[in-house]
This record gives structure tokens, sequence and C-alpha cells, in this order.
């Protein structure tokens, strides 16, 4: 089953977040290694986009079934984005296949995950 999911998210609502609540803000959504990724506020701000998009393509949004840690984004070796999800998340949204894109501009980033189930 191939399900799609995408976010938008104002840039200064991020910086505005961390300026208020500092490193409890990121660590609300952040995991430790992705902290170490990038630390731009047009970074931060694709990350939590990319989140929200991945909680979309797999229909429950972030709350109980999904949280922002069983997400975990990383780059590979050219800086393209990709995800994994956590081993609880896993077994609830089993991926064949996924994708995922990034990008920022004009004081918003973006971000759309693809994301192919496997047939249960």
């Amino acid at each position: 089953m191939l399900k799609v999911g995408t976010d938008l998210v104002s840039i200064a609502r991020i910086e505005h977040s961390v300026g208020r609540f500092g490193e409890r803000f990121l660590q609300r959504y952040l995991n430790p290694a992705e902290g170490n990724l990038s630390t731009p506020s047009a970074s931060l701000a694709g990350f939590w986009a990319a989140k929200e998009a991945v909680a979309k393509a797999l229909g429950c949004g972030i709350g109980a079934e999904l949280g922002f840690h069983d997400i975990l984004l990383e780059k590979d070796a050219k800086g393209a984005p990709f995800f994994r999800l956590s081993e609880r998340a896993f077994k609830r949204f089993p991926l064949r296949d996924s994708s995922l894109s990034i990008s920022h501009d004009g004081g918003f980033a973006i971000a759309v995950a693809i994301i192919v189930l496997r047939e249960r």
C-alpha cells in the first residue's frame, strides 16, 4: 500500500519555540543523534516537518500510536535525508520502502514522505 504525507512549518515558529523552551523543546522531538546532524533553524524546522510528514503518511499523526522519537532521521553519504522507525513503531507499521524529501525557502520548511507498507 502506497501512502504519502506532507507538512509545512514556519521556520520562525521553530526559532520561537527554541528561544522560549531551549533544549527542552529540541528534546521533545529530536533523538540525541538527530541533534548532531544539524542545528540551523531551517534544518530544525525541516526535521519537524519530516517527522510530521512521516506520521501523516502512516495515517496516525503524532500521538499515542507514533511519537516523535519513533521516527529516526538520518542522512546518507550525500547528505540526503531518510528515516527509520523504532522497533516498536516498525512492528505496528511494517515498511517495505520509503522516501523522504526536505526543503526550506522563504521562511518555511516542507517535507514529503512516501511510504510503501508491507501487506499483512
